[in-house]
């Protein structure tokens, strides 16, 4: 079974580090203050995002643009949160995951928007090992969050060299972007509503169970892992 799990929102909350370390540097490489009003940031990909905010303010946008951008952006992020570690895991998340990642035959990684360098920076400072997620897809990976769920199903072939059957894979997030990827790709859907998006707007989505946060780690283990 594979286990991949958001991040922002589901795992932990950073109070916005993300959006400010962005923010600065957009500043730094461009001397402008961006404005993300109008910028859809709830479940989407950071490389997203960075488009989005380029094409508002006429910035260049070539793949080196990009790449300059997400060095300094990791940058301001860790440095942001090494002033001041504003990250912090969510109820219940911490035990979840080391309880969903103890079961006989489980695998856990990440399925997030984030750049690798910037979601492991996230996970670390809010107290997780970034080592325990052995299976990941990065928001620099593919075009759309659909589009990381096979990149998912690829590593867990390289890694265990055989595939993993769709139903087979639970996707754990808290924005109907993620209850979405899952679907299109026969996954399972665990939406948590410490995000973005309350229980009410979550239930609206075909996601398979809607819960306020992850603390009750003993019945939620075994949802996740029943399949």
């Amino acid at each position: 079974m594979l286990v991949l799990f958001d991040i922002d929102g589901t795992l932990l909350i950073s109070l916005r580090a993300g959006i400010g370390a962005m923010t600065t540097a957009i500043e730094e490489l461009h001397g402008v203050t961006p404005d993300f009003e109008g910028v859809e940031i709830h479940g989407r990909l950071d490389r997203l995002i960075w488009r989005d905010l380029s094409a508002k303010h006429g910035l260049p946008a070539s793949e080196a643009d990009h790449a300059t951008f997400r060095a300094t952006y990791s940058r301001h992020l860790h440095e942001r949160l090494t002033a001041r570690n504003t990250a912090e895991a969510l109820p219940g998340a911490l035990a979840l995951v080391e309880s969903v990642r103890s079961v006989p035959g489980v695998t856990i990684g990440l399925l997030t928007g984030n750049y690798m360098e910037t979601g492991r920076t996230k996970v670390r400072f809010a107290g997780f090992d970034p080592d325990v997620f052995v299976v990941n897809a990065w928001g620099d990976e593919g075009p759309d969050r659909r589009s990381l769920v096979p990149v998912a199903h690829g590593r867990y072939r390289e890694r265990h060299g055989m595939p993993i059957a769709r139903e087979r894979v639970v996707i754990i997030g808290d924005t109907p972007a993620d209850v979405d990827c899952a679907k299109a790709h026969g996954a399972r859907v665990l939406a948590v509503a410490t995000g973005g998006f309350k229980a009410d707007a979550l239930r609206a989505t075909p996601a398979d169970r809607v819960v306020d946060d992850l603390r009750d780690t003993a019945a939620l283990t075994d949802w996740i892992t029943k399949a």
